[in-house]
């Protein structure tokens, strides 16, 4: 009886021991779950009492239902050989009830012939009315075409940082897909992002995904007024900008404002006219820092004597700080302000001089092909290995186009292009002067893809005498 006594505690112990370890961990799996479950509940009830998330879920509905009739999709077939013809696609938006689609001109650059398909299913034979290589924008007509439903445009609103938007168009062929994002920055010089080695650019950047298809496609605010046009992406192998590749959360889209300038001149009359402020663009290094300011802006190195800046007042040193109200963050937004505005039209500059600002209003005057066209025609032959550069390191407008170097297995050499070649002719047109020679290429499609037939005096190699030797140039997409 006594030892019995003297156990029964640490039996007890024991027995609560063991109970704790084998019932323990069930009651705090327990105990989890009722919290758990309290918590799911509460989550599940507060979902029910807002409805917050569908009310932006229904607000993101809207903006497609609003939009997505009025963007197109675009088959291009390329001319070929034979029974071959390559082909391409992308995207563009309607921009009135008479039927102009507005794209990318890279879209619709050297097409044999288009196909737009609305999202409603109709095809549609389209033609090229105009496009403008330097801007990336090209209107294609339907022809007789009804029932449209244009889009709406934010006409005089100015995008700003943080606002969401949502990009439409066919990425990889997937027709009238839909992305979303925010506006990244606004300004943006990609180099690379424009069909025209030396194009305007002043562009917005998303984060929305953007990929080949969707050039063209409109960039679209939470009202779904279109503010933009997708144009290229910026990706870890070309972060200059690029219509080719894949997403890497950096698109770029060309403001409306740029859009609607071009867009109008190209239906009314086919071609674009472009304002010349009349000043020399700084260098790279030609910092407004060695004038004393420091912040964003463009310098002026020097004015053109009688032109409109110079009749307006402004002088050389001078930093323009913004046109219209637009911030002129580099020389490639600079041009892009200057150009959208018609000549005649008055530009109003704010310019920082001697450490003050002042605001000079300049009536601008109409840029000619030698100052807009001129350098985009030789630097895109640049690009296919064709140099027209002269030994003085700048381009002699008045001297007689002869070609100073070819690059060894460039295009241009395929072509048949040699060193010391004079052009003598591009189509049936006679050229004594480089500036004939790049008004020609350019009013006979060069830069949109048009086959161009130029006629060189070279040298027969037997004979050694001069003969005329007929190519046939054309740029790739």
């Amino acid at each position: 009886m006594r030892k019995f006594t003297d156990w029964g505690p640490a039996f007890v112990v024991l027995a609560a021991t063991v109970a704790a370890l084998l019932l323990g961990p069930s009651m705090v799996r327990r105990v989890e779950f009722a919290q758990t479950s309290a918590r799911v509940s509460l989550a599940r009830q507060a979902l029910g009492e807002d409805d917050i998330l569908e009310r932006i879920d229904q607000a993101v509905r809207r903006v497609a239902e609003s939009v997505e009739p009025s963007v197109v999709h675009i088959d291009v077939r390329l001319p070929g050989m034979g029974r071959w013809h390559p082909s391409s696609s992308g995207s563009g938006w309607l921009f009135d009830v008479e039927g102009h689609v507005v794209t990318n001109a890279h879209v619709v650059r050297g097409a044999e012939s288009i196909r737009v398909q609305l999202s409603d299913g109709r095809l549609f034979t389209g033609e090229v009315v105009g496009a403008d290589p330097l801007t990336d924008i090209a209107v294609v007509g339907l022809g007789a075409a009804d029932s449209l439903i244009p889009a709406v445009r934010a006409t005089g609103q100015q995008p700003r940082q943080g606002e969401r938007v949502f990009a439409f168009g066919s990425p990889f062929g997937f027709k009238f897909s839909m992305s979303e994002g925010i506006i990244s920055g606004l300004g943006r010089e990609p180099a690379g992002a424009v069909a025209a080695s030396s194009g305007y650019t002043n562009f917005i950047q998303t984060d929305a995904a953007v990929n080949p298809g969707n050039s063209g496609g409109p960039l679209v605010n939470v009202r779904g007024q279109v503010v933009g046009m997708n144009v290229a992406i910026a990706t870890g192998a070309e972060s200059e900008g690029t219509v080719e590749g894949q997403s890497a959360g950096i698109s770029f889209a060309i403001p409306l404002t740029v859009i609607e300038s071009v867009v109008d001149q190209l239906i009314e009359t086919g071609a674009v006219r472009r304002g010349f402020l009349g000043i020399n663009l700084p260098r790279a290094d030609d910092s407004p820092e060695a004038v004393g300011f420091n912040g964003f802006g463009v310098l002026v190195p020097a004015v053109t004597s009688g032109g409109p800046a110079d009749q307006a007042g402004l002088r050389p040193d001078d930093v323009i700080l913004a046109i219209n109200g637009h911030p002129t963050t580099g020389v490639g937004v600079l041009r892009s302000l200057i150009s959208i505005v018609r000549p005649g039209e008055v530009a109003e500059l704010r310019v920082w001089r001697d450490g003050g600002e002042l605001t000079i209003p300049v009536t601008l005057g109409e840029a000619d092909a030698e100052v807009v066209v001129g350098p985009s025609i030789i630097e895109e032959l640049g690009r296919i290995g064709l140099t027209f550069w002269t030994g003085r390191g700048t381009l002699a407008w008045d001297d007689q186009p002869v070609v100073e170097w070819v690059a060894g297995n460039s295009p241009a050499a395929e072509t048949g292009f040699e060193r010391n070649q004079r052009v003598l002719r591009v189509g049936a047109a006679e050229v004594g002067t480089l500036r004939d020679m790049t008004d020609q290429l350019a009013a006979q499609g060069l830069l949109l893809g048009r086959p161009v037939e130029i006629v060189v005096e070279a040298q027969n190699l037997d004979t050694k005498e001069p003969e005329e030797r007929t190519l046939r140039l054309r740029l790739a997409r």
